[in-house]
């Protein structure tokens, strides 16, 4: 097991050093969004003091510089998730946004009767999207469901068909914490001739991907999950795919040629990727994708291993809470949610909040899996690299404390 230097590593995150309602900050909603490191804030920092230009419009030395970093960018991702080249690899705003770029491509490709399928444990921004679609073009929306807090699979190979065009699934639950089997999946989408899409949101910061590997259309994930800046989001699609997908955005920077009636658009990926981007926060996205690496992705996922396996037997000991998900370690990320009877979840996270433990609470833009799971909202812990031991000794501390205090006013 590779070990991270979490001495040195936690000095990068001044942020967690503060204290909230006078206790030492524990952050356990990284599946919200993940703090940044001096590396990044500096990066950003830097861009603006010395290299504010917009990209790929001048010739002078500023704006050559602004290009130079942002295309860099660009390949450091397509390194990071092993995509054949940068034509692979569009900027957006988001998970959000990627996802419903390749829900517009769908639009143009479905017709009355075509099926696409999507999981009960999606988040929303991968089904309202699909549901749109289908609204649209006729299509048939279908859902996998669970079995044993996972992913169905006898379900989906029941479910799949001749009729299905997009299958589109989370690679990570960000409720469940469940890693999906995205490369058997794939496989039984491409047997049918379906395209596979996944939500990489709370894959990426986690684990190795390689989207070569796993076969995958496309694929979408966000910075802010991943040290990075808000803002900033990726699309990867494979070359072929994005070479007949049409632009959902027009104007500066995606254009070849304007007549006055008709215009035409750049090569890949910039056909796709209209007026001023978000220049800093994709060098934001680099410096991250630059500390992740120089820690490596194995290290990341050993240590939340050691996390899970050091918590989650305390968090099963404790009465009255309950899980959701798969129990098997093996098939999780750093993700649980949790309830604890008789208790409701805003008051569980109000009360760690008040020990200095941040924790999320609510439906988690994932609705229809909460009314699955049969309740009306969940408590959500979830870990990074800069967590530790102590921070799991602390959530374990103040939730008994929370149960201690609420027994006793009940």
């Amino acid at each position: 097991m590779t070990k991270i230097d979490f001495e040195r590593l936690i000095q990068d995150f001044p942020i967690l050093k503060q204290t909230v309602h006078d206790e030492p900050l524990v952050y356990l909603d990284n599946a919200a969004t993940t703090q940044k490191p001096v590396q990044v804030l500096q990066a950003v920092e830097h861009y603006y003091k010395k290299d504010n230009a917009n990209v790929h419009r001048g010739v002078h030395t500023l704006a050559e510089r602004a290009t130079a970093a942002y295309e860099g960018v660009r390949q450091k991702v397509a390194d990071f998730i092993h995509a054949k080249s940068t034509k692979e690899i569009l900027f957006t705003r988001g998970t959000t946004t990627s996802l419903n770029w390749v829900a517009r491509f769908a639009e143009e490709m479905l017709k009355p009767g075509d099926q696409v399928i999507i999981s009960i444990m999606e988040h929303h921004s991968n089904i309202i999207p699909w549901q749109e679609a289908c609204r649209k073009t006729g299509a048939k929306l279908d859902y996998i469901y669970l079995k044993d807090g996972e992913l169905d699979m006898e379900g989906l190979r029941d479910l799949i068909g001749p009729k299905t065009r997009f299958v589109s699934l989370a690679h990570v639950s960000n409720v469940l914490g469940v890693v999906n089997p995205i490369k058997e999946i794939a496989q039984l989408a491409h047997a049918v001739g379906a395209y596979m899409v996944v939500d990489g949101a709370q894959s990426t910061p986690h684990m190795v991907i390689d989207v070569q590997d796993l076969d995958v259309d496309f694929f979408a994930f966000s910075a802010h999950k991943m040290m990075g800046p808000t803002g900033v989001g990726v699309l990867y699609g494979k070359e072929e795919i994005l070479e007949i997908m049409s632009p959902v955005e027009f104007g500066g920077e995606m254009i070849d040629f304007v007549r006055q009636q008709s215009a035409s658009w750049k090569e890949l990926p910039w056909k796709f990727e209209a007026g001023t981007p978000n220049i800093a926060g994709v060098i934001g996205l680099g410096a991250a994708i630059d500390y992740l690496t120089e820690i490596g992705m194995d290290a990341i996922s050993d240590h939340e291993l050691e996390l899970m396996e050091y918590v989650f037997p305390k968090l099963q000991d404790i009465p009255g809470l309950t899980i959701y998900g798969s129990q098997d370690l093996a098939k999780r990320t750093g993700v649980i949610s949790f309830n604890i009877d008789n208790l409701h979840p805003h008051d569980v996270a109000t009360a760690l909040d008040y020990q200095g433990v941040a924790v999320r609470a609510g439906h988690h833009c994932a609705q229809p899996l909460i009314a699955h799971l049969g309740v009306a909202s969940t408590a959500r812990a979830s870990f990074y690299i800069y967590n530790s031991k102590e921070d799991c000794d602390k959530l374990i501390q103040a939730i008994l404390a929370t149960k201690e205090f609420f027994n006793g006013t009940l």
